[in-house]
């Protein structure tokens, strides 16, 4: 017999770079679904504004994932103000692009304080709250190249396997307390942080909409690979057991080995400016970590 979808209503969920893309997607989502939805993001004023567009008693709070305080406390008012965490979505993160060995040291730093530190800090704390009550979800956003390693971006890749590890290791030792993790894997998401890349032959890019909808079907139907769209799931299974010249053939023929190279420098400018300056008190207007890809 077919497992029935789980129900949304009423489950409390915090979402990490909730301010904009696939965070308050995902936050809109599952308002419509009746949850109850905080929001964390860097400027606590702009995601209160965002928390009162998005409406069903959203909350907006600060928080900043490098600050082990911070997301203490962003959890701890969560609880305080809509009920036990049952999800915890981490899906703050920032992308970078560049040649590696041209990458300055506070850019690599930055990368793994945010995409790395954040999600092992959030899922840590999270795992202690649900784990007295042997119930909850964790939801860690990371990006298709969590699986294969195009050139371009390496700490930004690298960043993205430590999500994939940690999530996989992390639910096998959570099983028994029953708690369920999920991994979600995007192509190329048409938010600002993609902005400048171009389309992979054979994979068109998806809506930040089409990833929160792949969030909410693995909390329905829970499931710890989540690739969006489905089909790459499939096309990453079928060449990764080739030897690695034919993975490699593969992947020029799609014209995934140039996803994080052949981009458009000028169109990107903004969103790397941006994302140079995603620290507390930088810039803060225009500082906050968005979401991940």
């Amino acid at each position: 017999m077919a497992k029935q979808p789980r129900s949304l209503a009423g489950k409390v969920v915090a979402v990490t770079g909730g301010a904009r893309g696939i965070g308050r997607c995902t936050a809109e989502a599952l308002v419509r679904e009746g949850a109850r939805v905080a929001i964390g993001d860097l400027d606590p004023e702009l995601t209160e504004q965002v928390a009162g567009e998005i409406g069903g008693g959203t909350v907006g709070l600060g928080l900043d994932v490098t600050d082990r305080e911070s997301f203490a406390r962003f959890l701890d008012e969560v609880e305080a103000q809509i009920g036990p965490l049952d999800v915890l979505v981490n899906n703050a993160g920032i992308m970078p692009l560049g040649d590696f060995a041209e990458e300055d040291d506070a850019t690599t730093q930055r990368i793994v304080d945010i995409n790395v530190i954040g999600v092992l800090t959030g899922t840590k704390l999270a795992l202690q709250r649900m784990r007295p009550r042997r119930t909850g979800h964790i939801v860690n956003v990371a990006s298709m190249v969590g699986k294969i390693s195009p050139p371009g971006g390496a700490t930004y890749v690298a960043s993205k396997h430590a999500v994939v590890g940690l999530t996989e290791s992390v639910a096998l030792e959570n099983r028994d307390f029953g708690i369920e993790c999920s991994i979600v894997m995007p192509v190329v998401v048409r938010t600002e942080l993609a902005a400048g890349l171009k389309e992979s032959r054979g994979v068109k890019s998806v809506a930040p909409e089409d990833v929160a909808g792949a969030i909410l079907d693995a909390l329905r139907l829970p499931r710890r690979d989540v690739f969006v769209p489905r089909e790459v799931g499939a096309i990453h299974k079928a060449t990764y057991v080739l030897p690695l010249r034919a993975q490699e053939g593969v992947a020029r023929a799609l014209k995934s080995d140039k996803i994080l190279q052949d981009i458009d420098h000028g169109q990107r400018a903004g969103y790397e400016n941006r994302a140079a300056h995603s620290e507390p008190g930088l810039e803060p207007e225009a500082a906050e970590p968005v979401e991940t890809s």
